[in-house]
């Protein structure tokens, strides 16, 4: 009972019109060392990245599909215009920070959809970074090649 509480509720969600000074719902998102700032509105469906459509600038499924993942969990796929700029990092970690800044949007857009998004793992910040390389050490952890002689 409670879970058919809950698809109904999220099924009838829908985002609302932000307050008139701020035309958007705004989400930060960061995975390693990039930064999404992600603008939503309730819209037609566009998903823009850096001012280019999301195929365009996401060559691989994957990407793509980690994208528009939030959107899928909470049945906004089509109904919503999601506009990000992302800078550092590489591809996935790109992907990655535009997933949790549109999750962190869609939450701030409609507080109904956080179950959706958590039970997903969307609103989960992913802490891991690049470790320092250390002195006397080829990396982080990687030694020297050893000579015997």
């Amino acid at each position: 009972m409670s879970e058919e509480k809950k698809t109904n509720q999220t099924a009838s969600a829908t985002i609302p019109e932000p307050d008139p000074k701020r035309h958007y719902f705004w989400g930060t998102g960061r995975r390693k060392t990039a930064v999404a700032r992600v603008r939503l509105r309730a819209g037609g469906g566009k998903f823009e990245v850096n001012e280019r459509p999301l195929e365009t600038y996401f060559t691989e499924d994957r990407d793509r599909n980690d994208c528009t993942a939030p959107l899928k969990a909470t049945e906004t796929l089509g109904k919503v215009d999601v506009f990000v700029n992302v800078s550092g990092g590489g591809i996935t970690g790109q992907a990655g920070a535009i997933v949790l800044g549109v999750a962190r949007a869609l939450k701030k857009a409609n507080p109904q959809y956080d179950g959706a998004l958590r039970a997903g793992g969307y609103l989960t910040r992913d802490a891991r970074q690049v470790e320092r390389k250390k002195y006397g050490r080829a990396g982080a952890r990687r030694s020297f090649q050893f000579s015997k002689r």
